[in-house]
């Protein structure tokens, strides 16, 4: 790996992706950006509704391990690359044990069990997070929540009478795209030329809500809402002062209500939801070196005086169609900030690639 400091760093990234077979027998999408030395620390992706880890994600991935963290994501059930009904959310629990069996096997590999973890949780994927977190509190060193969805803002919390009359047909049309919205990739990314990039990708769905989908987010975000006393994990919320989607308030929320000792909140002054993908170049450099300071800060701390929770036991995943190896290698300005990517293929098999689309 060759590395320059000064004019510009060269930096090497490891990216792999499979296929695994979940508890429910669906075939789930994963990915995984490793630096060519040992990682600071573990981080895990939650990704937002409609959207996955390895084209909309991997920006982030890539940049976390470039700053010397091993990176870990799945596309949801439903979701990007993974099997299942595009966008249908049976049970939000599915997602979380999914996400925790996972996650959970990857820190019990004996290179890993050492290592500080984070989780990462964007959109809804931080509602993600924060679950995980109440599931198994000890285990976790620290959260960064960018724009995270754990309360429904009163704007466009729905009349109770509505939510009852969906409630009840839910069981008969759990899939129908029945619920109406707004252009959310219009409103969560700001950058024109980005926002038609993510227009483009046919991963991401972009369709109308389904009927349990949009349940379940409910009911989760309540619930949440409920708990938020109970958050005890370090964390550090971001979010842009003029999201549309989901409102910078609920973030202050969540900071004032949480237990945690360790809580940082940061508001950026004009932008919109989608910080770390859909702001001016200028805006996401500035994001991530945020969310990297954090973590150094917090990894440095964890090696001091943190003791890792010792797994005992994780489920075992059955693995389909080898592993996708590619190298990237970034190429940073004096900024810091990314200039080009170039990729090549490492030894290893090509994992399927799936693009299964459910005809509702």
């Amino acid at each position: 790996m060759e590395v320059e400091i000064h004019p510009s760093r060269r930096m090497v990234v490891e990216y792999q992706e499979e296929y695994i077979r979940n508890a429910r027998g669906v075939e789930i999408f994963t990915c995984r950006w490793l630096p060519f030395s040992s990682p600071k620390a573990l981080v895990f992706l939650c990704h937002g509704y409609g959207m996955e880890c390895s084209s909309f994600m991997r920006e982030c991935g890539t940049r976390l391990a470039s700053a010397g963290y091993a990176v870990f994501g799945i596309d949801y059930e439903g979701h990007g690359r993974s099997r299942g009904a595009r966008c249908y959310i049976k049970k939000f629990d599915n997602i979380v044990n999914d996400c925790d069996n996972f996650f959970k096997s990857v820190c019990a590999q004996e290179e890993y069990r050492d290592k500080g973890r984070f989780l990462y949780g964007e959109s809804m994927g931080g509602a993600v997070a924060l679950l995980l977190h109440k599931k198994d509190p000890p285990f976790w060193n620290g959260a960064v929540l960018v724009a995270p969805m754990c309360k429904i803002s009163e704007k466009v919390k729905p009349h109770p009478v509505v939510v009852n009359i969906l409630t009840r047909v839910e069981e008969i049309i759990p899939k129908w795209k029945i619920v109406p919205t707004k252009d959310v990739i219009n409103s969560a990314f700001k950058d024109p030329v980005k926002r038609e990039e993510i227009r483009s990708n046919k991963m991401i769905y972009q369709d109308k809500p389904r009927l349990k989908t949009a349940l379940e987010m409910l009911r989760t975000s309540i619930s949440l809402e409920e708990s938020l006393n109970k958050v005890t994990v370090p964390f550090f919320v971001l979010h842009g002062e003029a999201d549309t989607v989901t409102d910078p308030e609920v973030s202050k929320v969540l900071y004032e209500r949480a237990s945690s000792r360790d809580k940082t909140i940061k508001l950026y002054p004009g932008m919109w939801h989608g910080l770390t993908a859909g702001e001016p170049d200028d805006n996401i450099d500035i994001v991530f070196a945020d969310i990297i300071a954090w973590l150094d800060k917090r990894t440095s701390e964890a090696t001091a005086s943190v003791v890792v929770t010792p797994i005992h036991h994780h489920p075992s995943w059955n693995k389909n169609g080898g592993v996708e190896k590619l190298m990237i290698t970034v190429d940073m300005d004096s900024r810091g900030r990314r200039q080009q990517q170039h990729r090549s293929y490492l030894c290893g098999l090509r994992g399927r690639r799936m693009f299964h689309h459910s005809a509702m």
